[in-house]
Formats: structure tokens, C-alpha cells, sequence
């Protein structure tokens, strides 16, 4: 699941002072009149925690509460927002991968499952929301990694093929900076990738960017103060990382960023209130429900608690 860079706050009321907003205003992130952005955790499923539970933070009482399952428990499924409304693409069970697709509503707690679905089934796909539309990546259908992009319109409900990546990948991360779509790292169905490949959809080309420093799939990634941000996910040597680097779009490179406290397979990196957060994933030794966020100016990680769940390939998705 993959957070487009977000470009000013949204209407609402101003709510109580959250750990959250404070940490933001002792780092001195730029200011952001309210604090009202929700976290979702979405999913999460093996064959021997079919749970797929869905949990909400509430800042005001900094506390994770239950919301609506999903309609279809499934793992490896995609997240991402899109007119304050959370989408879940494909994923997989222990018998099939899906090609369905579900919309959460926030004001009603419920989810739907009159979205159009993508043109076959895939478990890892990658997803983001880029100028009013969805774009679904990449993915395993099962048998191989695929390089199929497809594109959803919300006010048609459809999807609709577009230019082919130029490496198959599976378990990969995408995030929108300055315009342009990049997809980071995945699978290629050999092993895990460095590669970053680039999207400009004014003439819908691909073409190759710097490599990461290591390669990994399962990372979390977030646009973050202009960089793009990959934490964690596992190597070529299928080890977990807590390691972290950002990619700097004028420089077109990649730098290290401190480790995280936690090595982190299949988590979620998010901005939420102006704080980055690492979510979730898995040690190597278990599934974790812990939470870290980044101070930009120390370049530190710090224990930022706790969901009430486990949530095993989940994958979290704020709106704002």
C-alpha cells in the first residue's frame, strides 16, 4: 500500500492535541492547521490467522478501535485511498487469487463490493492514487510475476489497461511524487529487485531510475518532506530488513536513512498528522503490532505503541 504526497490539510474541526500532533510540532514539521487525518489497518491474513480485521486510530483518545471487516478475507491484497474512500485490490487465499475489488466507506462503516474488478486475478499488486484515478500494478497471478498496469475511474467504474511496466514485478511499492509514478523493488518471480522504474502519464512511457541501495520486496514506502522513503521488507537472501533509504528527486538517488528499531517484512509506511510511521509486518520471529515513527531532523526512530492486532500482510491506509 502505497500514501501519495499530500499538498495541505483538509477541511474539519480542530481536534484535541494528539501524541501525534505534538511530536509534529516539537520536530517542526511545516504546520497543518487540523489534525483530523484517519488511520485505517487493513487485512491481514495466513492460513493460520484468517482474522482479516480492520482496525481505526482515533488521536482523540489514542486508541485503535475495530471497525467492519472486510466482505472477503484474503492476504497479499492492495490499499489505497481515493476520494476518501479505502480500496482493496486482489489477494489471495489458500486456494485461489482474486481479481475482486472492495470500497470502505468511514462515515457508515461498511464495505462494498460494487467496484468493477481488474481483468484477472493477482495477489501483490501495488496501488496508488494518482490525479483522480487508481492505478493497480504489478502483481502475481499465481503462475508469474506480471508487468500489467491497469487504471480505475471511479466515475466510470471501470478499469482500463495501461502502458506495460518494462520489468514484471510482484510485492513491489509505488508512491506519486512531482507528477510522475515510481515503482520501487518487488519480485520478478527469481528475486527480490533494486530496480525503480518511472511512469510520466502525460505521454504514458516507463522509463528506469537510480536502483535502491538493496534490494527488497515487502518494503513499506511513503512520500515524506519531497523524498520517497522505503523501509524494511526482505532481501534477495529472503532475510528481513529494519534498514531504510529515500530516494531525492532532484539528485534522482538514493541515501541511506537510520535503521528502524524493528526488522519489518510486509509493513506499512505511512505519513499520518505529519508523522512518519513504520507499521506493523513481521521479525522473522513473529507478526508484529508495534509501531515506530521517524524524527527527520535527529534521523531517529522511536516506539510510537501499539495496534490492538496482529495483522499479518496488512497493510494500513490513511485519509485525509
Amino acid at each position: 500500500m502505497q500514501i501519495k504526497e499530500k499538498k495541505g490539510g483538509s477541511p474539519g474541526h480542530r481536534q484535541r492535541a494528539s501524541p501525534l500532533s505534538v511530536h509534529r510540532k516539537l520536530s517542526r514539521v511545516p504546520p497543518k492547521d487540523v489534525f483530523n487525518d484517519m488511520m485505517f489497518v487493513v487485512g491481514g491474513w495466513t492460513q493460520e490467522d484468517p482474522s482479516c480485521l480492520v482496525e481505526q486510530f482515533s488521536p482523540e483518545y489514542n486508541e485503535w478501535r475495530s471497525a467492519s471487516r472486510m466482505v472477503n478475507s484474503r492476504g497479499g491484497v492492495a490499499v489505497g485511498t481515493l476520494d476518501g474512500r479505502i480500496y482493496t485490490v486482489g489477494g489471495e487465499d489458500k486456494v485461489r487469487c482474486y481479481s475482486s475489488v472492495e470500497r470502505y466507506n468511514p462515515d457508515t462503516d461498511s464495505w462494498s463490493t460494487d467496484v468493477a474488478p481488474l481483468s484477472s486475478p493477482r495477489s501483490g499488486v501495488c496501488l496508488v492514487e494518482m490525479d483522480g484515478y487508481l492505478y493497480a500494478i504489478g502483481g502475481h497471478d499465481g503462475i508469474t510475476a506480471m508487468n500489467t498496469v491497469e487504471r480505475y475511474d471511479p466515475k466510470m467504474n471501470s478499469w482500463s489497461k495501461q502502458a506495460p511496466m518494462l520489468t514484471r514485478r510482484t510485492r513491489a511499492v509505488v508512491a506519486v511524487l512531482e507528477g510522475h509514478l515510481y515503482v520501487i523493488g518487488g519480485n520478478d518471480g527469481d528475486m527480490a529487485l533494486s530496480s525503480v522504474e518511472r511512469y510520466n502519464p502525460v505521454d504514458g512511457t516507463w522509463s528506469i531510475c537510480a536502483h535502491m541501495l538493496s534490494p527488497r520486496e515487502n518494503a513499506g514506502c511513503t512520500v515524506y518532506l519531497g523524498h520517497i522513503y522505503v523501509a524494511g521488507g526482505r532481501d534477495e537472501l529472503n532475510l528481513q530488513l529494519c534498514a531504510v533509504e529515500r530516494f531525492h528527486p532532484d539528485a534522482m538517488r538514493w541515501t541511506p536513512v537510520k535503521r528502524m528499531r524493528s526488522k519489518r517484512d510486509n509493513m506499512s509506511l505511512v505519513v499520518f498528522n505529519g508523522a512518519m510511521l513504520a507499521v506493523g509486518g513481521s521479525d522473522e520471529v513473529t507478526n508484529l503490532k508495534t509501531i515506530e515513527a521517524y524524527c527527520h531532523e535527529t534521523n531517529t526512530w522511536r516506539h510510537f505503541g501499539s495496534m490492538k492486532s496482529k495483522h499479518p500482510g496488512g497493510r494500513v491506509a490513511v485519509l485525509c
